[in-house]
């Protein structure tokens, strides 16, 4: 039994966040497949093997890194919706907050709303450096999703050929958000 750094399940009013199973990927290609998705981080749409393979990363970045991304699914309907979580590629500058949601889930609060879930966990998790959210600096719907969670804006800089953005989650007393 493997034993991960935060929990493998986690909710919130209208939200599930889980570990991927193998069938999310076809929910998952919904957003990869979907130029305008993947616009500011693949920089092109995928197609269903690309996609699985990039579902299987997030999944077996569980294994590596003792913590991962979740699949995030409605309570209401049980359907997946995207991914929010915590990801640290090794080229990325540290652990950051990710979310990708499907075009038809944008603009309804699931991102902030399952993001305030990460942070408290990140919190117990790792107290003392809050995470990142690492944002192409045009990715006005994304920057908006970090601000309305409180992260602020750190720096800036060049990442595979790209200006990024650097966005400080803020601190939390981890045993108050337990």
């Amino acid at each position: 039994m493997t034993s991960f750094l935060i929990p493998e399940r986690a909710e919130s009013a209208r939200l599930i966040l889980r570990m991927f199973r193998e069938e999310d990927w076809q929910a998952m290609h919904a957003h990869y497949a979907d130029p305008e998705s993947t616009r500011y981080t693949l920089g092109r749409s995928l197609s269903e093997g690309e996609s699985w393979r990039l579902t299987a990363t997030l999944a077996g970045h569980w294994l590596l890194r003792g913590y991962g991304p979740y699949a995030l699914e409605a309570k209401a309907d049980g359907r997946v919706l995207g991914t929010v979580g915590l990801w640290h590629p090794v080229d990325f500058p540290e652990r950051e907050i990710k979310w990708a949601l499907h075009p038809a889930a944008r603009g309804l609060g699931y991102a902030s709303e399952a993001a305030r879930v990460v942070q408290r966990l990140a919190a117990s998790a790792f107290p003392g450096l809050p995470p990142i959210s690492f944002i192409d600096r045009d990715n006005a719907a994304s920057i908006r999703v970090a601000a309305s969670v409180g992260a602020c804006l750190e720096s800036e800089t060049e990442f595979r050929g790209r200006r990024f953005q650097v966005f400080r989650h803020p601190p939390m007393d981890a045993a108050v958000h337990q």
